[in-house]
């Protein structure tokens, strides 16, 4: 389980440290893609097989369903962190999220996510006031 905000700084060739408490479950592998909120997601390779075999099982005939599927596989690209913990993103992830230098990583309990930090500081924000009404809504009898 992922959990817990991290702020490492991107550099030059675009790598960036996991977070220590994430290296073990990363070690082996894992995709990076793209995210709905203009951010990325980083799942372990195993998550990330398992999420796309139930995806892949989806009705092609469905034209959300296709464009769901290439969306989610273009923008995908598999990594392993190197000896010292960097992961590198390729550059067309950092353009899809606008990401820079200043980076926030979060914990996001099946995956960790990466924002660019002013974007990730608005979302934050903007989300703060409702989170607290959310669990009826989104989680009944929770």
């Amino acid at each position: 389980m992922f959990l817990g905000t991290h702020t490492p700084k991107l550099d030059e060739k675009g790598r960036f440290f996991l977070p220590a408490k994430f290296r073990d479950e990363l070690a082996d592998g894992l995709v990076i893609t793209r995210t709905q909120d203009r951010a990325l997601a980083i799942y372990p390779m195993a998550t990330f097989v398992q999420m796309t075999t139930e995806i892949a099982s989806a009705p092609t005939s469905v034209k959300q369903v296709r464009d769901y599927q290439r969306m989610l596989a273009a923008g995908a690209s598999d990594e392993t962190p190197d000896k010292q913990g960097r992961v590198t993103i390729p550059p067309h992830l950092r353009g899809y999220a606008g990401l820079e230098k200043d980076v926030v990583v979060i914990g996001a309990i099946n995956r960790v996510e990466i924002w660019d930090a002013a974007t990730w500081q608005e979302y934050s924000a903007a989300q703060e006031s409702a989170f607290a009404g959310m669990d009826g809504e989104v989680f009944p009898g929770l």
